[in-house]
C-alpha cells in the first residue's frame, strides 16, 4: 500500500520522538544497556512458514510492550552490453522498517514497512491486528500477508541474505503480495508433528491479471492495482488459504490456495 512519503515521514517522525521522550525518562534510572535490549528471532522445531511474519529481530525499549526492528538490502554490480560497460554502480534496493506491540493480553500488533530503490516507493507491506482466543484458533484482521505460496510470508531480509527474489515470486506469484482483509489462523502440535492452518478473505481480483503489459496472464501484475486496500474491483472477495504440517525430524510441507471472482468491464 503506498502512501505519501512526506505524509509517512511525519508520522515516523512523531514515532521517534514518542520513543526518545521515553528513552529519556527511563534514562535517568537505568543504562542504555539496561533500556534497549535486543530480541532475537525464535526458532524452534515447532516453528512453521507461517510464524515467519513474526519471527523477526526486534529491540525493545525498557519494559515498554512496543518493539521496532529492520534491515536493509544493498549491492554493488558492474555491467557491460556488446563490449559496452557502464562502470560500477551501487543500488539500495530496499529499507524494511517493522514494528510491535503488545496492546493486551490477547491482543498484538505488527506492522512492517518497505522503501523501495531509496525512497521512490513507499509500501505497507503488513499491518494487521491479532487477537489470541486459542494456538489452534485466532483472529487476523489488517493489512493481511496473503498465505500463498512459501516465500510471500517468509520473504527478504534477514532470513535470506541474497538480494534477488527467486523468479518463481517475481514472475509467477505476486511476492510481496498483502491486501486488505480478515481471516482466521492457528497450529496444533502433537508429538513430532505440527499442523497449521490460514484462512483469509480479502479485497478481490482486478482486470490487471489479463490486461497488462506483458500481454498474458500474469497475477503479478495484480500487485499494481493500489485500489485493493480501499475497496474490491468486482464486489465479490478473493480467497486464500493454506494448510501446512511439520515433522520435527523430517521438515514441513505445505498446500496452499489463493482464488476468486474476476470482472472486467468494457466501454
Amino acid at each position: 500500500m503506498k502512501t505519501s512519503f512526506y505524509t509517512f515521514l511525519k508520522q515516523l517522525t512523531v514515532v521517534l520522538l514518542l520513543a526518545v521522550s521515553s528513552l529519556t525518562v527511563s534514562a535517568q534510572k537505568d543504562s542504555i544497556q539496561d533500556i534497549l535490549k535486543r530480541a532475537p528471532a525464535v526458532v524452534t522445531d515447532s516453528t512453521l512458514n507461517m510464524d515467519a511474519i513474526y519471527n523477526r529481530p526486534f529491540l525493545t525499549v525498557a519494559k515498554t510492550p512496543v518493539a521496532v526492528g529492520g534491515y536493509l538490502k544493498a549491492n554493488s554490480f558492474y555491467s557491460s552490453e556488446d563490449g559496452l560497460s557502464e562502470g560500477l554502480s551501487f543500488q539500495a534496493r530496499r529499507l524494511t522498517v517493522f514494528m510491535s506491540s503488545s496492546i493486551g493480553k490477547r491482543l498484538n500488533f505488527l506492522t512492517e514497512i518497505e522503501f523501495e530503490e531509496g525512497g521512490k516507493e513507499i509500501a505497507i507491506e503488513f499491518a494487521a491486528r491479532d487477537l489470541a482466543i486459542n494456538p489452534a484458533f485466532n483472529f487476523r484482521g489488517g493489512i493481511i500477508m496473503n498465505s500463498i505460496g512459501a516465500f510471500n510470508q517468509n520473504h527478504d531480509g534477514p532470513k535470506w541474505e541474497f538480494i534477488e527474489r527467486p523468479d518463481v515470486g517475481v514472475n509467477l506469484l505476486p511476492v510481496t503480495w498483502s491486501n486488505a482483509g480478515f481471516g482466521i489462523f492457528g497450529k496444533m502440535h502433537k508429538g513430532n508433528w505440527v499442523f497449521g492452518y490460514e484462512l483469509y478473505a480479502t479485497n478481490g481480483f482486478d482486470g490487471g491479471i489479463i490486461d497488462n503489459e506483458d500481454n498474458r496472464t500474469s497475477l503479478a501484475a495484480t500487485k499494481d492495482n493500489e485500489e485493493r486496500f480501499e475497496e474490491s474491483s468486482n464486489g465479490q472477495p478473493m480467497f486464500t488459504g493454506k494448510i501446512a504440517i511439520k515433522n520435527r525430524k523430517v521438515g514441513e510441507i505445505g498446500l496452499s490456495y489463493m482464488g476468486g471472482y474476476l470482472q472486467c468491464f468494457h466501454a
